[in-house]
């Protein structure tokens, strides 16, 4: 399978130190992937949205994917405030597969979770991210890391990995 770059962006002060806790897990998972990371955007101000108190995502990607560098195929980035699409009350994340870039929010994972629980939380949503840049849809599986969270406790019963299904999945859209 050929090799694809992603670059994981933090984007806000309190994110910095979660990157490095970012790249083995999402390698060893979508093994098409090798991780580069940089400490680069301030707290998305630009993105506020102040009748819902809430960042909209798609603003904060649109500054991310001009970030990306030659021979980078998509670009992740990683923030601490609370993000929303129009139809939803909040995203965990999400990902644009045409602009080849996505944005995860640790706001509503701290929910009930601190050290290597929400370390886990945040691990398991970026690389649910990272398989949609990678062209995988949802799966129906509560168990597989691209299953629909709607809540922390719904990340808590992923796991880290594809499900055999998603995998092979993986596998097709890489060749």
């Amino acid at each position: 399978m050929p090799q694809k770059t992603l670059l994981l962006v933090s984007v806000g002060s309190q994110t910095a130190p979660l990157l490095k806790d970012l790249q083995d897990p999402l390698a060893a998972q979508m093994g098409t992937l090798s991780v580069a990371s940089k400490t680069a955007l301030p707290t998305p101000a630009y993105a506020f949205n102040k009748d819902r108190a809430q960042y909209h995502c798609n603003a904060i990607m649109r500054r991310l994917t001009p970030m990306m560098e030659p021979g980078q195929h998509m670009v992740l980035g990683l923030t601490d405030v609370d993000l929303f699409v129009p139809d939803s009350p909040f995203v965990f994340g999400e990902a644009d597969r045409e602009s080849r870039t996505a944005v995860v929010s640790v706001f509503r994972l701290r929910q009930g979770a601190d050290g290597e629980h929400l370390r886990r939380r945040i691990q398991v949503e970026v690389i649910h991210q990272a398989g949609h840049l990678l062209g995988l849809s949802y799966c129906e599986d509560p168990r597989c890391v691209m299953f629909f969270a709607q809540s922390p406790q719904d990340c808590d019963r992923k796991q880290l990995s594809l499900c055999n299904q998603c995998r092979n999945e993986l596998i097709k859209l890489n060749r």
